[in-house]
This record gives structure tokens, sequence and C-alpha cells, in this order.
């Protein structure tokens, strides 16, 4: 892929520096280890590092092309681009050079605290069961029909971001679902991108640190960029959430909102529990618009809920009936939260990411209301760092779960059986529990011990297909081991 350096200049402001005529550039890069005589290298600020340090490392690889913040001593054949914004001009250079995909594209953004995973998988799922090829970009990774890539953000930097956008379209996708986080709003991610409809499911304090959000606030209006700054057609909102008025404030009269407690244009009634031989779940009446609609979906919780109602809401405004969004929705398993595992008749297999204090007590209290049995959790805790958070899940497990697997969670560096005698030092010693520190062996074991109507939790690495161990990412997928040994189990039977 090339373009002319003139040409991708032409997409975004800036005083140059430099003979630009005739150069050719075949990629842009903000890592100068990837730099080369074809590179536009991008010198982006960041929380623990400047871009504009490396420029000269760049310069070394051959890179001949530079845009700055602030002029560099750099040699004078290096042609340097001085704007006001790397980030921003970063996302309209990546636009141009892959062809401006995302205007071929329906794209749908999801942002809020919680919740944007599910909801945007939701979306993915029902537009493409109802027949539109949806593709998803998130917390999950990117998926484009069968194929999948790992990221290392929610949403990608800007220049991947667009890479993405034009292996969907050139695969023939027409929409895609995308969590939009608000470092990437603030980052200018997504600048430029034309959304056709934003979601917003809640907002609660969290990201603030020193290298997020220095205060809440600032958290909060970074979320309200995506309604007031890039005009999307469609609006849909949580209307019980206190701060839905303040992030749709401009875009009030084109806003669709969706709520349990609160007057809405979506809202969900007589919220109950099923739960039937390997899954459990919620349904509800939905009223949208006068129309009641019976939504039967397969993760527990009143948030799911919320996440259903705005994803059939999202649907709506792709033209998809409430019963056909609903139908489809019936059948979706979002992966790595609260992910139902079909594997053995009469008992009910949940993968989930819950890694803190909060997200474990939150789970297993939901799932200990379905009167399990018993209630299984295995969970593990990671190494060196959250060091809190050991007190913290152990606590949860030993006063809600009926017996516990304590084992390994992307233990890095730090021996596994320490982390795991770390853990179980507060762990009431009144509860039953067994520590097995390899993570396989622990998913087997709770596979072979399970018993009909026992509901087992495997919390912390939900979504993730790798253990990190000694600073490596070892393959490693939970789902898999759990399918496995049920199988085994179901032959030996």
């Amino acid at each position: 892929m090339e373009i002319l350096l003139d040409d991708l200049l032409s997409a975004f402001p800036g005083e140059t520096a430099g003979e630009t005529a005739g150069r050719v550039i075949g990629k842009v890069e903000y890592d100068s280890r990837k730099a080369d005589r074809e590179t536009l290298f991008f010198c982006l600020p960041g929380a623990r590092a400047d871009g504009h340090d490396y420029a000269p490392s760049a310069y070394e690889a051959g890179c001949r092309a530079f845009v700055v913040e602030r002029a560099l001593p750099l040699p004078a054949d290096a042609v340097q681009i001085i704007v006001p914004d790397a980030r921003e001009a970063l996302a309209y250079a990546s636009a141009r050079l892959y062809g401006d995909p995302a205007k071929e594209l329906c794209v749908i953004g999801v942002t809020g605290t919680k919740g944007k995973t599910t909801t945007a998988l939701y979306i993915s799922g029902i537009l493409s069961a109802c027949g539109i090829p949806c593709a998803y970009i998130g917390t999950n990774g990117v998926v484009i029909g069968r194929e999948h890539f790992e990221t290392v953000n929610s949403t990608p930097e800007s220049r991947e971001l667009h890479r993405f956008f034009a292996m969907m379209r050139d695969r023939g996708y027409t929409h895609v679902a995308m969590e939009v986080s608000s470092q990437a709003l603030d980052r200018a991610r997504v600048k430029g991108i034309p959304f056709d409809t934003v979601i917003f499911t809640n907002l609660t304090e969290d990201h603030v640190s020193p290298t997020e959000h220095a205060t809440f606030e600032e958290y909060r209006d970074a979320k309200r960029k995506l309604f007031r700054d890039y005009g999307a057609k469609h609006v849909i909102a949580n209307a019980d959430d206190p701060y839905a008025p303040y992030m749709t404030e401009s875009v009030r009269e084109r806003t669709v909102t969706y709520g349990i407690d609160s007057p809405a244009d979506y809202t969900a009634s007589g919220i109950g529990r099923f739960r039937d031989e390997t899954c459990l779940g919620v349904e509800f009446e939905m009223t949208a618009r006068g129309q009641k609609t019976h939504v039967r979906l397969r993760q527990p919780g009143r948030f799911s809920a919320y996440n259903g109602l705005a994803a059939i809401a999202a649907a709506a405004c792709m033209g998809i009936s409430p019963e056909k969004a609903a139908e489809a929705a019936a059948a979706i398993s979002v992966r790595g939260r609260m992910e139902m595992v079909d594997a053995i008749p009469g008992i009910t297999f949940i993968i989930d990411y819950a890694h803190n204090g909060v997200s474990l007590t939150n789970a297993l209290t939901e799932l200990r209301a379905y009167d399990p049995g018993r209630l299984v959790c295995v969970f593990g805790c990671i190494g060196g760092r959250t060091f809190h958070r050991r007190r913290e899940l152990a606590e949860a497990a030993s006063s809600l779960a009926d017996f516990t697997v304590v084992t390994s969670d992307n233990p890095d560096f730090e021996d596994p059986e320490d982390i795991i005698e770390d853990v179980m030092q507060y762990f009431d010693p009144s509860k039953l529990a067994i520590t097995i520190p390899d993570r396989e062996e622990a998913v087997r074991f709770a596979v072979r011990t399970v018993k009909k109507g026992d509901i087992v939790l495997f919390a912390g690495k939900g979504h993730e297909t790798y253990q990190i161990v000694r600073g490596e990412k070892v393959p490693f997928s939970e789902r898999a081991v759990l399918l496995d040994e049920a199988a085994k189990e179901l032959a030996a039977v």
C-alpha cells in the first residue's frame, strides 16, 4: 500500500519543513522499531514516554518523514510536519492511507463504564443473525466472522482501527459494533470516524489514575465527546443513569432511551430468572413504543437486561424488529462475560472475567440466587501487582461459594504457590477449598468433581486465551480445557 506524502498530508493541517514532492509513503508508524524508509513516523506524546525522543532511532532506521508537535534537531534531509496534535493527525492519516474505509461501514459505538463489551457483542450477534454482516471491536479483540484478532486496548490506536475497518470492507462487511473507551476519545483514536449510532450505558467512578484520567470530571467529559462531537444519526442512552442527560444534552431531540426504573422508549418489566440443563439467565417483558416482546438472555443479572435493551434498541435503528432482535439475542453467549458453556447436562459451567473483589462478589451473589446444588468457584490472582485483590477475592469466594479451587491467573514472575499461599491466609478456614497451582489441572479437577445441579464459575480469565508466565504469553484456553475434560467425562459414562 503506497501513497504520495503530499496526498497523505492533505488529510490533516500542519506546517511542513522540508521537501515533500514525490515522496512515497508505504505505512504510518509510531513505534521507531518498525520504521523504515517508506514510513511516515508520528511522534506521539504519552503518559510514560514521548515519541519525539525516538525520532532519531526512526531516522537511523531509514525514515525521513516525521509528524511532530515541536521541531526536532534532525538532519536536513528529514521532512518535519509540525501539527498541534500528533494523535489527531495520526487518525486522519490512517484513514486516508487505508482509503477511508469507515465511510463505507455503518459504525456503532458503545461507551460507558460497564456493559460496553456485552452490549457491543449483542449488537454484532443480533445484526449478523438477522442477515446484516456485522463485525466487532473491543475488549474481546476484533471479530470479523470466523476470524479473531487480539488487541492491546479495548479501542485500538487509530492506525490499527482503520486497518481493521479496511479488512471488514474488503470482506464484504457493512456494519461494525465497537467499544469506545474514554481514553480513545481523549487521545483522538476515533477522531474522524463517521459514527452512525452511539450508545451510553452508564457512568461510575473508574479509570482515575496517573496514567488514565486525572479526575472523575475529566473521565466523564471524555465520554461525553462521543455524543457531542461526532454527529451520529442515532443516539441511545440509559434513562436510569443520572449522567444520561449530561451526556446527551446536545442531541436530546434525537436520543432514544432505554431503562427499567424510568420512563423510556425501551423498558423491561417482570425481570425473572430461568435455568435449564446447562444454562441460566434472565427473561423479561420488553415494551418498545407500546409493543410488548418477551426477551430471554443467556446471562444472569439485572445488568444483562440493560445490555439487552440497548442492543435491541440499536438493532431497531438498523431496521430490525424487536421480535427478530429478541429471537437472535436468546442464542448469544458473550465470550468471557458470564459465558455459558454447554458441556455436561445438568451442570452449569460459566466463564467470567471477574478478577477483583467487587466483580467476584457480584457474580457469586447473582449465581447463588439460582439455587445451585453447590456453587463452585475456580479463581486465581495475578502476580507482581494489585496485591490488595488477593484478600478481596479470598473473602468473596470463601463467603459465597460452597467449594473453591484456588489456582493461578497470570502469575508472571511470581511463584504461583507463593501467590496461592498469600491468598489462603485470607480464606475462611471453615470453608471447603483446595489449591491446585496448575490452572489447566484446576479446571479439569473442577469438571471431574462436579455433581448434577452444581453451578461452576471459572473466574478471572474470561476472554483471555493465554497465561502470562515469566513475561511470556503462554497459550491457554479455559473453554477448550473445560470442553475437553467434559467430553472425557461423558465418554466414560
